[in-house]
């Protein structure tokens, strides 16, 4: 008999998943990041922030979600009902990506793309360092309990947690605890495209896989130039949304991606301006900070 061990990330996915015969659409958005990369380089030299990619994706997917309010929601008993704040998780790698864990960002619509990219470290470090104790609660659980005990378990807990919105504190879950959207960067293993599959207990209509920054050549305005691209792999639930919801969200995504800055509320492209003025001391910032919890 092997003497193979099933990580908790394993016995999930098998406990999680049967034949898959519900409706998903799957689409890809490729973006333009000259922009972005360097309001990126901006706000890392002026916070000494380490600000990816991933902090302004999920920015701009928070803001798309508020402005959507038939995507943002859960579906409870054949009903949609629309959740009250937008809420995105990353999903973060632990144990050199042999298991994951999700790290929620409560109204991150009205969070700056620096706010998002410290309160995501500092969690994703409890988690990583064993400091989560809701995380911790949940690991053994999993651990002790075999795969066909596991899904009806992770079935009655999401739909407790996820439709019904109760909280199983001595579980360590909490009411819905994937928000309306997961995020997950598979860009920092090499993969060029890839669509994260639905995640029944997660209840969540909009996943969305950040892929991997790439220069390729592109006509633009008539000449070839080459340019920085990602392409955004997105699964969505089609009970919440249909292709016209899609494709006007999509170009909301386009539209703040491209142009990072007007996430955090200015007018123009600060880098253009004044690289020694700090981002969030400039008269005209818009967003204000706001707690960070639920």
């Amino acid at each position: 008999m092997s003497d193979y061990r099933m990580s908790t990330r394993k016995k999930l996915a098998i406990a999680t998943w049967k034949t898959p015969k519900e409706g998903n659409i799957f689409g890809k958005l490729t973006l333009d990041l000259t922009q972005t990369l360097k309001y990126i380089d901006y706000l890392r030299e002026t916070t000494g922030e380490k600000i990816t990619i991933t902090h302004i994706v999920g920015n701009a997917a928070g803001k798309a979600l508020k402005e959507a309010p038939d995507i943002n929601g859960r579906i409870v008993f054949g009903r949609y009902i629309p959740h009250s704040t937008a809420d995105v998780a990353f999903l973060v790698s632990l144990d050199e990506g042999r298991d994951l864990a999700k790290v929620k960002i409560c109204n991150i619509d009205k969070k700056t793309t620096i706010e998002i990219a410290k309160e995501l470290r500092a969690r994703a470090e409890c988690v990583r360092t064993g400091k989560d104790s809701e995380f911790e609660k949940s690991k053994p659980i999993i651990r002790i309990l075999p795969t066909w005990l596991i899904r009806p378990i992770l079935w009655t807990t999401g739909f407790i947690t996820g439709a019904m919105g109760f909280d199983l504190k001595p579980l360590g879950l909490e009411k819905f605890p994937f928000g309306g959207c997961i995020i997950t960067s598979v860009g920092m293993f090499g993969i060029d495209e890839g669509y994260a599959p639905q995640t029944p207990f997660a209840r969540v209509p909009v996943y969305v896989a950040v892929t991997k920054i790439k220069e390729r050549v592109v006509a633009h305005n008539g000449e070839i130039i080459i340019r920085p691209e990602i392409d955004l792999m997105a699964t969505i639930d089609h009970r919440f949304m249909d292709g016209h919801q899609g494709a006007v969200m999509a170009k909301r995504i386009r539209y703040m991606v491209e142009n990072p800055w007007t996430l955090d509320g200015y007018e123009s492209a600060p880098f253009q301006r004044d690289a020694n003025r700090h981002p969030l001391t400039q008269p005209d910032v818009l967003a204000q900070n706001h707690a960070s919890s639920c």
